[in-house]
């Protein structure tokens, strides 16, 4: 390399192809339904060596409510991507069925998708955390949807961990660089 002169073919350019970057961020704006009006927050997605830091912030989720021999727990709330981007509410008693299942591209049984996420502890309807998956990248997820349901994950029941319904929904984004900056 020292000393040697390497011959660069001049490419006109007009002939150059646009380069995209995939994004490396994405976010989803959190909305409760029908079922958790004030459910509202945000899950951030950036792009990390290895795989994805996921960071979520939400309030208005129900309180813990202890399950009984007749009735599923509420809380802690399963928390998952969906395979379908939208958000429609459609039934009321049943919103956001839209969004589909959770997200597998690999088609692995549950508790081991690559959308499925840790659950989510209601403190005083608060929650926030981080966590690292090496599931996907960013650019993998953009225009799916972020489920938020009323009962825990137990992840092994097929093909939906039991979680119950759906209380909130986002659609992941991509995200300006600068933007949310936590």
């Amino acid at each position: 390399m020292y000393g040697y002169l390497i011959p660069i073919k001049h490419v006109p350019v007009g002939s150059y192809l646009p380069v995209t970057r995939p994004p490396r961020r994405a976010f989803a704006w959190i909305t409760g339904g029908p079922l958790a009006p004030d459910l509202n927050g945000v899950v951030v997605f950036t792009d990390v060596p290895g795989g994805v830091e996921v960071y979520v912030k939400v309030n208005g989720l129900p309180p813990y409510q202890p399950g009984t021999e007749t009735r599923d727990p509420i809380g802690p709330h399963g928390f998952h991507i969906h395979e379908n981007g939208t958000c429609e509410v459609g039934r009321p008693d049943d919103p956001f069925q839209s969004a589909g299942e959770h997200w597998n591209p690999t088609n692995q049984p549950h508790g081991n998708h690559a959308g499925d996420f840790p659950v989510l502890f209601s403190n005083n309807g608060y929650a926030a955390m981080s966590f690292f998956t090496n599931r996907f990248r960013v650019a993998d997820i953009i225009g799916k949807a972020v489920i938020i349901h009323q009962n825990p994950d137990d992840y092994r029941t097929q093909p939906a961990g039991d979680a119950g319904k759906r209380l909130a929904c986002g659609v992941i984004q991509p995200l300006e660089e600068g933007a949310f900056d936590f």
